[in-house]
């Protein structure tokens, strides 16, 4: 697999390196190179898959999080920069990697292996019929990495503003991800979980116990609120005896 790749850097030396770094690597291919966010939003072909974006942060007119809204959503987006501080708004932008300037072969190839990987489970799930991988996993992305998870061995999912954490049978630690409850929601196979609260979604055969219109999950107790408790009434209806 070949991955394309753009850079969008206003320092000449740095757009210079990262050419070299594209090109000595087997699995990258240069698409293109820009000297500004703006230049590459004029100028970048639509009609081509961009694969990877090097995407320096501090630019004139238009910075690279700004720039990064306007992206392909499935391009993925590693940031360039000489300032650490711009870690953990390169994490909200859903960026795959953040490399600090001076940026080494090594940390550069660190990076796009990753993104590799990313591509490769992409295209793997993408090569099986959609009911097939409902049934069985879901990729989320947590901590910068891409993580399969059974749907089986999901409990439930709690909404957490722009985050939800995952809460995995047998598992102490719950996955976080960036991601909203929405999305999520629309991504699980809805035979097998509900929503029972704004905050909340739980796999419909994990459910046990039920307590005074609460889900009850070890110490955890799960809220059913008004809106959604005719969903898991009936739910609850079919199954009992």
């Amino acid at each position: 697999m070949i991955l394309n790749c753009a850079i969008v850097d206003d320092e000449p030396l740095a757009l210079e390196l990262l050419q070299s770094y594209v090109e000595k690597t087997a699995f990258l291919r240069l698409a293109g190179k820009y000297s500004s966010a703006v230049q590459a939003m004029n100028e970048i072909p639509a009609h081509e898959e961009i694969h990877i974006l090097f995407l320096d942060i501090q630019m004139p007119e238009l910075n690279g999080l700004e720039f990064s809204h306007m992206v392909n959503p499935e391009t993925r987006i590693i940031f360039t920069t000489a300032f650490g501080q711009y870690a953990l708004d390169s994490y909200k932008v859903n960026a795959l990697d953040y490399l600090l300037k001076p940026i080494s072969y090594a940390d550069f190839l660190q990076s796009v292996n990753k993104a590799m990987q990313w591509f490769e489970l992409k295209q793997k799930a993408g090569n099986r019929p959609e009911e097939e991988v409902n049934n069985e996993y879901i990729y989320v992305k947590s901590d910068y990495k891409l993580v399969q998870i059974a749907l089986d061995k999901i409990l439930y999912i709690e909404g957490l503003k722009d985050y939800i954490k995952i809460h995995i049978e047998n598992e102490p630690k719950a996955i976080l991800s960036l991601i909203s409850m929405k999305a999520m929601e629309e991504k699980l196979p809805s035979k097998h979980f509900v929503r029972v609260h704004r905050s909340f979604i739980v796999q419909k055969s994990k459910i046990k116990v039920i307590d005074r219109g609460r889900i009850v999950f070890g110490k955890e107790y799960i809220p059913i609120s008004d809106s959604y408790k005719q969903e898991i009434q009936t739910y609850l209806n079919s199954h009992s005896v």
